[in-house]
């Protein structure tokens, strides 16, 4: 399924699907915060690590299926599927946007 997503959360999958990590500065403010599995990551050296770590830690592709918006808020659900235990699972990405790029970011 093709999602229309705006340029900032679809460069933000694309580098969760193994694209350039130092894309980050692209998609992300440079004080934005990720809170994922009860941590919370600040600015962009921290967002890198992040993912960097998870990507070391396990392989998987996140793939997008639906989309809720409203106004700089924008829900996207996806299905993740790994090397983990209960792959595939889904989850729900919570993102809010400041102009045309991420300001913060929770996923449950």
């Amino acid at each position: 399924m093709s999602l229309s997503l705006p340029d900032a959360i679809s460069t933000y999958f694309r580098i969760s699907n193994g694209a350039d990590v130092s894309h980050i500065a692209q998609c992300f403010t440079h004080d934005a915060c990720v809170f994922d599995e009860g941590e919370t990551h600040r600015g962009h050296t921290a967002i890198q690590a992040w993912m960097r770590a998870t990507r070391e830690k396990i392989e998987y592709r996140v793939e997008p299926v639906s989309v809720s918006h409203q106004g700089n808020k924008m829900a996207v659900t996806a299905t993740v599927t790994g090397n983990f235990p209960g792959s595939p699972v889904q989850l729900d990405h919570a993102f809010q946007l400041a102009e045309s790029q991420i300001q913060s970011l929770e996923i449950h």
